[in-house]
């Protein structure tokens, strides 16, 4: 198995950025002609998903995600959590992420990424702006 880790500084406190290429070029430096990657976020208010990159699909899912988990709504979470010594503010990363999902799976034949001809692989922001790791991993079959 090949793993790879890539760093992202995002910028926004909810942030879609398309990581297709970064992927290809995880499958590319694997060497792996047929299997499996695996496209995973290490962050509970992040997520990964799979869609057309198009900037009004991107403002629409957004706009989707904001009406399942309004700012405004008088979450539970939204208070002091002794153990972390803070006030947990992001209740709606946590919500967005579980909605959105942390990973993706594509198959791998002669080389190549398979995957439909709209099909990019987004790492969503959802609690930024912060530095984030989304982990690569290839398998052979």
């Amino acid at each position: 198995m090949y793993t790879k880790t890539i760093e992202i500084l995002t910028t926004s406190y909810n942030q879609m950025e398309v990581i297709t290429d970064a992927v290809l070029q995880a499958v590319s430096e694997s060497g792996v002609k047929n299997g499996m990657v695996t496209v995973m976020t290490k962050h509970t208010t992040t997520g990964i998903t799979v869609n057309e990159a198009l900037e009004c699909l991107e403002s629409d899912i957004a706009n989707a995600l904001a009406l399942f988990a309004p700012e405004d709504r008088p979450y539970a979470h939204a208070r002091m959590l002794r153990d972390y010594g803070s006030t947990a503010g992001n209740p709606t990363g946590h919500l967005k992420a579980m909605l959105v999902g942390n990973h993706c799976h594509f198959p791998i034949a002669n080389g190549e990424l398979v995957r439909g001809g709209a099909q990019d692989i987004y790492f969503c922001e959802f609690d930024g702006p912060a530095r984030r790791s989304i982990m690569i991993l290839v398998s052979e079959a």
